[in-house]
């Protein structure tokens, strides 16, 4: 296994273990097999395991795991405030104490506030007493590195990054998700200002691995005969910015894999052959695409607000990852934003079809996009959904 340091200096494994995705069994989760992927994990060097609040059954399962193992100082925890639902400061502080106990342990090596997608969310957990409870957490040896878990478009991103001394991160980002959420620009701020950065979905939640057959042939005919999962875990750890990655492993097989990849890349290891083989990939995966956006962002700032890349993005991604997986997406992304970059908010001032190098028919797609991606049933349920998360 191959390190990374955080901003301390500690050693991170390149590989993270993400405890959302432990086999269900009944209605719970299935211990002694994740006790067993668990403990494979450890003795392959994995140890950089990450929980949160609301994943059903984790923190509880990871918890028992790492005491009847006795190896909790083998580990590192992360975990996570849920703070879309904290309403004062007495519900942090009830939560925390929470997870310390379904973890059975006094402290958390890493903890993060949960699924950020405004900088107006940072700024609700300040008027909470946020910045001080961190302060005295810290103080107390009850946290030992502070971060956020981030889903929103890019700008966002590094306002929330710019905003508090933060000891870590956590981005969604894979070789198509380049230039959305936080994407490379946010990557690079951070490792501008020495942010250790965690990455979720590298494999786009299994998208990345079920590759259409044209793509699979390729990478088989390759001398390298890189498998689908394993160009894009490397394509990642061959960005030096790239601090861990996130895997929801849920076989002993996989555990294995993951870890003989994570102990042989290097960063900067990628060939121009490897680089020009991701982005045959990404062509295929694209050629179902509805809009030719390259999230180049020329087209931005609208004046009116609109997510122009965001909503082009997602209403492509209903013709790869499919309908559902795009619009709850596109929802969390774009629709829980203090003011949501709905295309519905364009007034066909043309301003942005004007700097457009794909010289698109922006103001014709927008209209199309925003009918996929927000029919009737989907616009009730989000404007639920914000009245309930934006409290």
């Amino acid at each position: 296994m191959k390190y990374r340091k955080d901003k301390q200096g500690n050693d991170i494994s390149l590989l993270g273990y993400g405890c959302m995705r432990f086999t269900r069994k009944g209605a719970g989760i299935d211990f002694d097999k994740a006790e067993k992927e668990v403990m494979l994990g450890i003795e392959q060097g994995i140890n950089y395991f990450d929980t949160a609040y609301i994943y059903p059954g984790s923190e509880e399962c990871l918890g028992k795991i790492l005491e009847k193992n006795n190896c909790r100082d083998k580990v590192k925890i992360a975990t996570k405030l849920p703070q879309y639902i904290m309403k004062n400061a007495a519900g942090i502080e009830k939560t925390f104490n929470e997870e310390l106990s379904r973890l059975r342990t006094d402290y958390i090596d890493y903890y993060l506030m949960h699924m950020f997608t405004d900088f107006s969310e940072w700024e609700r957990l300040k008027t909470m007493g946020i910045e001080q409870w961190i302060v005295d957490k810290k103080a107390e040896g009850k946290i030992r590195n502070i971060g956020f878990s981030y889903h929103g478009d890019t700008d966002k991103f590094l306002e929330i990054l710019n905003a508090y001394d933060w000891d870590f991160c956590q981005i969604q980002y894979n070789y198509l998700d380049e230039h959305t959420q936080a994407g490379r620009r946010g990557l690079d701020a951070a490792a501008e200002k020495g942010i250790p950065v965690i990455i979720m979905e590298p494999l786009r939640g299994g998208k990345l691995v079920k590759l259409p057959e044209e793509a699979k042939k390729l990478l088989a005919a390759d001398d390298k005969h890189f498998t689908p999962a394993e160009i894009a875990l490397r394509w990642l750890w061959n960005q030096p910015a790239v601090t861990c990655v996130l895997s929801g492993m849920n076989s002993e097989e996989m555990v294995l894999e993951n870890a003989r990849i994570a102990s042989e890349v290097e960063a900067n290891q990628f060939t121009e052959a490897d680089f020009a083989m991701v982005e045959k990939i990404k062509t295929i995966l694209r050629a179902k695409e509805k809009v030719g956006c390259t999230g180049c962002r020329y087209c931005m700032p609208c004046p009116k607000g609109v997510d122009i890349p965001g909503t082009f993005n997602y209403y492509n991604q209903m013709y790869i990852d499919g309908k559902f997986a795009a619009r709850a997406e596109y929802a969390q992304v774009v629709g829980m934003a203090k003011e949501p970059g709905f295309a519905s908010r364009c007034v066909g001032c043309g301003l942005c079809e004007k700097h457009c190098p794909q010289h698109l028919p922006i103001r014709e797609k927008l209209k199309e996009a925003d009918k996929a991606l927000r029919p009737w049933p989907y616009k009730v349920a989000l404007a639920v959904g914000r009245k309930i998360m934006k409290k």
